[in-house]
């Protein structure tokens, strides 16, 4: 059924939700990582979302005005997928044009996939997905500036950070104690060694530097987690939790990225117009299968798209 106005006229139609999904490529005795494997099915697929009563208000100061408002049973949601190399530096290179408009991908490492056709517009919602250690899901709130002191699956490091005069009066030399998320990931990746002291000074300070200098030291996502979380759990995803700490490796890494990215697109510190959220599975079976996760992936795509469907906006 199209889309009906108030006076009954067939209204026009409605732009679908463009998603794209995020996994990571090989590292570790990963030959085909675990996140991708999760994300690559969803590749070209399109989800549906139902509506009633969509509406839009045209008139901020006069809530009730609904000239244009319309009854719209049915939304489409367009999904791509990328598989991101595990190292810092592609990181750095791919993800702000994951935010551009119309979005600027790299070549497709995956030759199975067909082409992304790139909505001109950009991307409603980027969802990014890595894998953890063995237990539940996690939907990650935060990213981090600094701390990103294991090499990537090159072997390289994260960009040296100038340190401030502050910082280097501290005995840490800016640096902070790794949190219990970050001793899991050095547990999990021991191959991927920390930088060792030189002459007995602390490593340097990496992370984030020249270009995210106006950012904070955390962005946090405008998705509401608890939220998504406990639909989540209510939709027969149980082994599903929020989290305050990513690790401080790559997947927190793309995250920050990705969150000040959308910040530095919208034009605004406070707000931006592409959604970000992470999301961490476990290893294959440990406990969940790989469909179990996509299941989980898709659920989220269509609780968020549905929210912003159904959520009022205001005009401009």
């Amino acid at each position: 059924m199209p889309a009906i106005d108030a006076n009954g006229i067939p209204a026009p139609e409605v732009r679908p939700y463009h998603v794209l999904i995020t996994g990571f490529g090989p590292f570790s005795r990963y030959a085909v990582n675990p996140s991708w494997l999760a994300v690559k099915p969803l590749h070209n697929t399109v989800l549906t979302i139902d509506l009633l009563d969509e509406t839009v208000i045209v008139d901020d100061q006069n809530p009730t005005a609904e000239a244009n408002s319309f009854t719209q049973e049915t939304r489409e949601i367009y999904l791509s997928t990328l598989q991101v190399p595990v190292t810092y530096e592609d990181v750095l290179a791919i993800v702000p044009g994951l935010h551009a408009r119309p979005p600027v991908l790299p070549p497709s490492a995956d030759p199975d996939l067909p082409d992304i056709i790139l909505p001109a517009d950009g991307f409603d919602l980027i969802f990014h997905v890595g894998v953890a250690g063995r237990g539940p899901l996690r939907m990650e709130r935060v990213g981090h500036k600094f701390g990103y002191n294991m090499k990537d699956a090159t072997g390289s490091h994260a960009p040296i950070v100038r340190v401030t005069r502050d910082e280097t009066s501290n005995s840490n030399h800016g640096q902070s104690e790794p949190s219990e998320m970050e001793r899991m990931e050095r547990a999990r990746l021991s191959e991927y060694l920390i930088e060792p002291p030189v002459d007995g000074t602390e490593p340097p300070k990496r992370g984030f530097g020249k270009g995210y200098e106006s950012f904070s030291e955390e962005i946090f996502t405008e998705i509401d987690v608890e939220k998504l979380v406990h639909h989540l759990k209510k939709s027969g995803v149980e082994q599903i939790y929020s989290s305050l700490d990513a690790g401080h490796y790559l997947c927190d890494f793309i995250y920050y990225c990705s969150l000040a990215e959308s910040k530095r697109a919208s034009g605004k510190a406070d707000k931006s117009t592409t959604k970000v959220i992470f999301l961490h599975c476990p290893p294959v079976d440990q406990p969940l299968s790989t469909e179990e996760v996509t299941e989980a992936i898709k659920k989220s795509v269509i609780w968020l798209c549905g929210t912003a469907a159904k959520s009022v906006i205001p005009s401009t």
